[in-house]
């Protein structure tokens, strides 16, 4: 299996440290890439400034609750985007309210998972993401700009 690139946007460096913790017990070959709000990961995926030759991800996970710009609207941003809208974007967030889950799907995300609690139940979220992402799921090939 070729290493999967996933890009992170979270902003809470403990939430960082425990889901490179989670991908790291889960044992499947992946590169994690972070950004810290939705400003570095448009950064990062348009490949602007220090982030030039880095890889498209082949899945996003995307927090909501963000400084300088929400995942709602990162979201939004990159469904519009013709070179963007078929990565995987994959809301990966504390909040279980039903106007983000629905705002989520309104813009096009892919899965909804509220974050576990426990780093257990964390590696168990993951492994069933490596497996139904990565092993069962037909990606689209990555698109070029």
């Amino acid at each position: 299996m070729k290493s999967i690139e996933i890009l992170l946007v979270e902003d809470n460096p403990a939430d960082v440290m425990l889901t490179e913790e989670a991908f790291t017990e889960a044992d499947f070959p992946h590169r994690l890439h972070v950004a810290k709000d939705g400003v570095e990961a448009l950064r990062f995926l348009r490949r602007e400034d220090h982030y030039a030759g880095q890889p498209t991800p082949d899945v996003i996970l995307l927090d909501l609750n963000m400084p300088r710009m929400s995942g709602l609207e990162v979201l939004d941003i990159l469904k519009l985007d013709q070179y963007l809208r078929n990565i995987p974007v994959i809301v990966l967030t504390t909040s279980r309210a039903e106007g983000d889950i629905w705002r989520s799907y309104n813009l096009h995300a892919n899965a909804y998972i509220p974050k576990p609690v426990t780093i257990s139940e964390f590696v168990e979220v993951i492994k069933s993401f490596e497996t139904f992402w990565f092993s069962i799921v037909a990606l689209s090939p990555k698109a070029k700009p």
